[in-house]
């Protein structure tokens, strides 16, 4: 019943828009400021995970496998991370703003804030989760006022027609 709410209602639109308007000015902010600095560096924040991961109640490593990542893949690869960072936040939050590809963006919004609790940050996290969860099961009427509006019908449409295209070749 409720998410059908959240998924059919034009007040569920409305109030997601809101949501999903504050979320995307958190994710627009954070990217801007660090495209803005011109020489933002992930190096620190990834030795600093590596160093102190998050431990449990008995003092193990809660995310190993998250560390093993950081240690292995992003901390050698840093120089990446300091491009797709920054313009990853940037563009998802330009995306929950616009309502342009709304699920897309409200997913990888979700990605980056799993990625930021798994290694140690405590901020905003948790509530931009707790949002992007909401934004992700309203799905279409999540970007309803906003881009999507135009956006995936005609993606739908023109996907269609590749489709149909490919079957009346195959045939």
């Amino acid at each position: 019943m409720f998410n059908r709410f959240l998924r059919e209602n034009k007040i569920a639109a409305a109030i997601l828009t809101v949501v999903r308007l504050y979320l995307g000015y958190e994710f627009l902010i954070a990217g801007y400021h660090k495209l803005a600095a011109g020489g933002f560096d992930t190096s620190g924040f990834l030795k600093g995970s590596i160093a102190n991961p998050v431990k449990g109640p008995d003092g193990s490593i809660v995310y190993a496998t998250y560390v093993g990542f950081l240690k292995h893949f992003a901390l050698p690869n840093a120089h990446l991370f300091n491009t797709i960072v920054p313009l990853g936040e940037f563009l998802v939050g330009l995306g929950l703003i616009l309502g342009c590809l709304t699920t897309a963006a409200a997913f990888f919004a979700l990605v980056m804030n799993f990625s930021y609790v798994m290694a140690g940050t405590i901020s905003t996290n948790a509530l931009c989760i707790l949002l992007g969860v909401f934004i992700i099961a309203a799905g279409f009427n999540a970007g309803r006022i906003g881009l999507d509006r135009w956006v995936i019908p005609f993606i739908r449409k023109t996907t269609a027609k590749d489709h149909n295209t490919v079957e009346k070749l195959s045939a």
